[in-house]
């Protein structure tokens, strides 16, 4: 069954920050088309409130306006069990940065996002089984300077991976929240971030830093891939 994972040692503790990734199993890719990173995004957003009355695929036949009243009411009437910092999603994985909120918050949205992805790329792809590797890898973040580099390794994943050829593009890339730390819309609270860097341009120096960023790089390489 998709839904079955193996027990998690590490505890999520309210008010804090975690580093959420995995990838596709068999290095696999995970998204082969903008509809597929459209669809990870959107049902991201929609499973971050407490209490969802449907399932997202049921809540995506209901006509535009009913989405738009019944999302409105979601709002107001449950609270978040996550606050999105940062993310990137790239061919064959994917980078959260979230702060739980709630009470198993990071559990909860990471099951109902993954069974539901799952489900949608297998019937769309006309495949069967396990599309990720196993149960979601989760690391605490320990610092408020950890979430600063986190952040920025984050969103440089597209440059030194090779999707972005050069770093004055890196924000181009549309399937990381780079764009809204720089004045787009998005699901990231992004005070976090910016709130340490007194303007853009200050904090597009830091991220495109690559000197910087490979100094503190050693600083968290646990909190990624092995």
């Amino acid at each position: 069954m998709i839904g079955l994972m193996p027990i998690r040692y590490i505890p999520f503790i309210n008010g804090h920050f975690y580093h959420i990734y995995n990838r596709g199993v068999e290095k696999r890719r995970i998204f082969l088309d903008k509809r597929e990173h459209r669809r990870f995004i959107d049902t991201l957003t929609y499973y971050r409130y407490q209490r969802p009355q449907f399932k997202y695929s049921r809540f995506l036949k209901l006509s535009v306006k009913e989405r738009e009243m019944y999302l409105t009411n979601l709002a107001k009437t449950s609270s978040p069990l996550v606050t999105f910092v940062s993310y990137v999603l790239m061919p064959n994985h994917f980078h959260l940065l979230v702060q739980q909120l709630t009470d198993d918050g990071i559990s909860r949205l990471m099951k109902l996002l993954l069974d539901s992805y799952t489900r949608y790329f297998n019937t769309k792809n006309e495949r069967v089984g396990p599309l990720l590797q196993g149960q979601f890898k989760a690391v605490r973040v320990e610092s408020d300077e950890q979430l600063l580099h986190l952040s920025r390794y984050i969103h440089l994943n597209p440059y030194t991976s090779y999707l972005v050829k050069t770093i004055d593009n890196l924000h181009l890339y549309p399937w990381s929240s780079l764009q809204q730390y720089f004045g787009g819309q998005g699901i990231c609270d992004t005070s976090y971030i910016t709130g340490v860097f007194s303007t853009k341009k200050s904090l597009k120096s830091f991220i495109v830093n690559n000197a910087d960023y490979q100094r503190k790089l050693e600083e968290i390489k646990h909190l990624m891939f092995d």
